[in-house]
């Protein structure tokens, strides 16, 4: 049997450790870093792209918030996209895809096909990101192979943030277009590894379009699109125009749709039944505000350095890195912390960072120098992430019925890309209108909301102090 004949048998038996597998894990490892640069990348170009198509803040944040709406707005979809077609074929597709778009996003100057190449950039990733998780653990033996495999995989995860923020610092002293060309290579040359390695498998029954639940998917990615064009539509025409009342009361609208729709479709990407434990709602809530507050603490510190400080790229991104090194350095640890202390205390104590580095942040917001000003919100931020990023993945549907895991994992991930779509548009809309302070206050609030979270799980009936065999859950 040649290699990929092997590769290809993996979802009928575990591999074992062969060149192919090392193959495979680095062809997942690889698809997981570029889609999680892809927020970090576009961070710190936002003032030079803006500056160089004209655009305005709020304008450019839809280069952040575009990309988390495909990912966060179809995560679910796409999960079920998998499960009816197959995970080879729409794995590489979503890699042909990104490599398209990501051409496009390069030679383009006009700011819609841009931001329509950011949206399909992030559904792509909505397919392939939970889709490697999914392959690693049934194409790996499990024990030592499958648990060396994770690491590698989340580790890469981990990295991406960081990796983003340094490889978009030097590429825009280049040129702003290569921030967004250079993934297309490196997805390209994954394609055609992929093509040899990914192991296929058998599609899910026959049942038409319904099974798909499109309208479901619709309805919920309209109404997060309507909900962030509403918000950026009152900074830029102001409360009582209806580009901004009318967006904002279709998102209401949609999402009432979404909801009766998830409630009578016979196979509902969300059951709403799912989102009543009560573990799962804290952790949603506490990743979507330490994402969010990060975004939107990087954001106002990248505008504030670059437009108002003169700083470069690189340095804005040089001086982000300790709210990111931290993490990538704990993720091989995380499961053995997580079982030391219990995932509850971490998080509770994880909580606890973004409101402080908000307020340092608000008590000198331009910082008199780097060492006493930005330096320890940035460090507070890295902790945050070390000490809860790992224990809310882990204990988000711990309670969750088995049946019921991967919905409950899906949520949760959405909510994490959700706030990453919301919050800097909400930031962006305040910078514009109402300066610096107005934005940190609001990512202050965004963080505080996470510390309620946190807190709350301490609470006797709400603990959920995880043993490491819970861990993987």
């Amino acid at each position: 049997m040649d290699r990929s004949a092997q590769a290809r048998t993996g979802e009928a038996g575990a591999m074992p450790t062969t060149s192919a597998s090392r193959g495979l894990l680095a062809v997942l490892a690889a698809t997981m870093l570029i889609d999680a640069l892809e927020v970090s990348v576009m961070l710190v170009a936002l003032p030079s792209v803006s500056a160089r198509l004209g655009l305005t803040l709020t304008t450019a944040q839809w280069l952040v918030s575009g990309f988390a709406l495909g990912f966060g707005g179809l995560l679910l979809f796409g999960a079920r996209v998998v499960e009816l077609l197959g995970r080879r074929r729409v794995y590489l597709a979503a890699l042909a895809g990104f490599a398209a778009a990501s051409v496009l996003s390069a030679v383009t100057r006009d700011p819609g096909v841009l931001i329509a190449t950011r949206f399909v950039k992030g559904f792509c990733a909505a397919l392939t990101a939970p889709t490697g998780m999914a392959i690693i653990q049934t194409t790996f033996r499990d024990g030592r192979d499958r648990n060396r495999a994770v690491s590698v995989y989340s580790l890469f995860g981990a990295a991406g943030f960081t990796t983003g923020l340094v490889l978009s610092g030097l590429l825009t002293e280049v040129s702003w277009q290569w921030t967004f060309l250079f993934p297309a290579p490196v997805a390209l040359v994954l394609f055609a590894f992929g093509v040899r390695l990914i192991p296929g498998g058998p599609a899910g029954p026959p049942g038409g379009l319904r099974r798909f639940d499109l309208p479901g998917a619709a309805s919920w990615c309209a109404a997060l699109a309507a909900l962030v064009y509403g918000i950026v539509s009152v900074a830029d025409h102001g409360w009582a125009d209806p580009r901004a009342f009318g967006a904002l009361a279709l998102a209401v609208l949609l999402m009432a749709c979404f909801a009766r729709v998830e409630r009578v479709a016979s196979r509902p990407l969300v059951r709403l039944g799912v989102v009543r434990d009560g573990t799962l709602i804290r952790s949603m809530l506490g990743a979507a505000a330490l994402n969010g507050c990060n975004i939107g603490l990087l954001l106002t510190a990248t505008v504030l350095l670059q437009n108002r400080l003169g700083w470069s790229p690189l340095q804005t991104a040089l001086a982000f890195l300790p709210a990111g090194i931290p993490l990538v350095m704990t993720t091989p640890l995380a499961a053995r912390i997580a079982a030391r202390f219990g995932t509850s205390r971490l998080v509770a104590l994880g909580s606890l960072g973004p409101p402080a580095a908000c307020l340092l942040m608000l008590w000198r917001p331009v910082p008199a120098d780097y060492t006493t000003g930005l330096l320890p919100p940035m460090l507070l931020l890295g902790a945050a992430f070390v000490l809860a990023f790992a224990a809310l993945n882990i204990q988000a549907a711990a309670r969750v019925s088995t049946a019921d895991k991967g919905m409950a994992i899906g949520l949760y991930q959405s909510a994490v890309q959700v706030a990453a779509a919301v919050v800097p548009a909400l930031t962006a809309a305040l910078l514009a209108t109402a300066g610096t302070r107005a934005a940190l206050w609001l990512v202050t609030a965004v963080a505080c909301v996470g510390m309620v979270a946190g807190l709350s799980g301490l609470r006797p009936h709400a603990a959920s102090n995880l043993p490491e065999s819970d861990a993987g859950a």
